[in-house]
C-alpha cells in the first residue's frame, strides 16, 4: 500500500468513523427527545466558561449562528437553557443551563461512557496514545491553516477535507 493510498484511507476512514460514533449516539439519545443538534449543544454549554454567547456555543460546536437558533428556541421552550440579555450589547444574550438540563446532561454522559466502554473494550491503551498523537499534530496543522486563511486578505485557500468535528469531545 503506497503512503498516498494510507492516508487517503486514514483520512475517509477518520471521517467514516466519526459519522458511525455521532449515529450511534443519536440512535441511543433518540428515546430522551435529543437529537444530535440538542445533545451537542447542551454537552458544549455545560462545558464552556459562563456567560456563553450564540455566537460562542456556535463556533464551538462547528455551525453558523443562524443553524443554532432552533436548536435553542427547543432547549428553552423545554426549560433547560435560559438567554438573557447582555448589557453591553443589546443584540446578543447570554446562554445558561437551567437546572432542568441536568439530568439531560447527566444522560449524555453516561451514555456516552457505555458506548465508550464498548467500542474501547479491546483497544489497548498504547493504541489509543498513538491514535491521540496522530490526531494531536493533525488538529495542530489544520489549527494553524484556519488562522493563516483569517489573517490573509483574499480569497480563502483550499482547505483540507478533515471533517468538521473538532471540538466535539464526547466521543
Amino acid at each position: 500500500m503506497t503512503e498516498r493510498s494510507l492516508r487517503e484511507r486514514f483520512g475517509i476512514g477518520l471521517g467514516q468513523l466519526s459519522r458511525l460514533w455521532r449515529k450511534e449516539l443519536d440512535r441511543r439519545l433518540s428515546p430522551y427527545g435529543l437529537t444530535e443538534a440538542r445533545w451537542l449543544a447542551l454537552l458544549h454549554l455545560s462545558r464552556m466558561s459562563q456567560p456563553v454567547t450564540q455566537k460562542d456555543l456556535a463556533a464551538r460546536i462547528g455551525v453558523q449562528g443562524p443553524t443554532l437558533v432552533r436548536t435553542l428556541d427547543w432547549l428553552e421552550s423545554e426549560g433547560l437553557i435560559e438567554r438573557r440579555p447582555i448589557e453591553d450589547d443589546r443584540r446578543a444574550k447570554s446562554l445558561l443551563l437551567t437546572s432542568r438540563a441536568m439530568p439531560s446532561l447527566a444522560r449524555i454522559e453516561a451514555v456516552a461512557e457505555g458506548l465508550r466502554d464498548e467500542l474501547f473494550a479491546e483497544v489497548q491503551e498504547a493504541e489509543m496514545l498513538g491514535c491521540l498523537a496522530v490526531f494531536e499534530r493533525l488538529t495542530e496543522r489544520l489549527g494553524a491553516a484556519a488562522l493563516q486563511d483569517c489573517a490573509s486578505p483574499g480569497p480563502a485557500p483550499a482547505r483540507v477535507a478533515a471533517g468538521r468535528d473538532s471540538g466535539r469531545n464526547i466521543r
